[in-house]
């Protein structure tokens, strides 16, 4: 019988303790480019119903968590609307007929999330396009290792803060008047807002922020029956990590100081998504869903 989500299985072993070689892209990386190929759940997500009809928002989905999270919504039933950098069009090609074969409409907005402009505008377009929006999955993020904060460019500084949450404030605060009551936004913040590593302060510090932008944005939305939650994964092998999302000399062992001894695949942060998103979920408001191997956390 084929494997999927609900297959019973031994979580050490589900999948390979991957050993990559070294390997670097220029940002912002390609799913075809990584070796080896980070799990989407492509052959192994099946869906239920559980988003059927719903209309979603989803940045960053052309690959790893986004591109995993889009298959999945799709496959659950829902229409998805997708934002991404012109230059990943060759990943978000492949996602995009994934999604046309789960049955979805799809809509594709290349852009910068760094523009405030666009942002806005990716609202709108998906709303006319789908015919409304129900579920915001802010995902898209930006991550350079740096060694030294004296030596950290204020570029780089400020386009990771303008990624990771100026887009998150500009594209929630855009989509407010269109979601309606039973909408959930859900935003992707990581185990650095809790165990941030020295190497990575400017990106640490935008997912503390996501996280308390989460925690007070659930309690003003709660009245008007909208929830706002946020997924934490742990080390996940995505291509943020060949981009300088690590060191070269990390990437080798990359998810082996987790409990569970190997790096989680974007396959297997996808159904906290689902989760989140569905009306199962429904009493959960101002939750960060942790999914990183069982790395502590408060």
């Amino acid at each position: 019988m084929p494997r999927d989500q609900y297959t019973f299985a031994d979580p050490t072993t589900l999948y390979p303790r991957i050993q990559p070689d070294r390997q670097h892209q220029p940002e912002p990386g390609l799913d075809a480019e990584l070796t080896p190929r980070a799990d989407l759940g492509e052959e192994t997500y099946r869906g239920t119903g559980r988003l059927a009809g719903r209309k979603a928002l989803i940045t960053g989905a052309d690959s790893g968590i986004g591109a995993a999270t889009a298959i999945a919504f799709a496959r659950e039933g829902a229409d998805i609307a997708m934002s991404y950098l012109p230059e990943e069009e060759e990943d978000a090609s492949r996602v995009r007929s994934l999604l046309r074969d789960a049955g979805a409409t799809v809509l594709t907005f290349p852009g910068d999330l760094r523009d405030p402009a666009y942002c806005r505008e990716l609202v709108q377009r998906t709303v006319e396009g789908l015919g409304g929006l129900d579920i915001l999955v802010n995902n898209g993020g930006k991550q350079i290792f740096n060694e030294d904060l004296t030596t950290l460019p204020d570029e780089q500084f400020d386009d990771t803060l303008a990624t990771n949450v100026g887009a998150l404030f500009w594209i929630t605060k855009a989509a407010l008047p269109h979601l309606p009551a039973g909408a959930t936004i859900i935003n992707t913040t990581s185990v650095q807002a809790y165990k941030p590593s020295d190497i990575l302060v400017d990106y640490a510090t935008t997912k503390a922020a996501i996280n308390a932008f989460t925690k007070a944005l659930a309690q003003q939305l709660a009245p008007r029956g909208i929830r706002v939650n946020a997924v934490a994964p742990g080390p996940i092998w995505t291509p943020l990590q060949v981009t300088d999302g690590q060191p070269q000399e990390k990437i080798e062992s990359f998810g082996a100081e987790t409990p569970l001894g190997r790096a989680g695949q974007p396959a297997e942060i996808a159904p906290a998504f689902v989760f989140l998103a569905s009306p199962e979920s429904s009493y959960v408001l101002g939750e960060t869903l942790n999914v990183n191997g069982g790395m502590p956390t408060p």
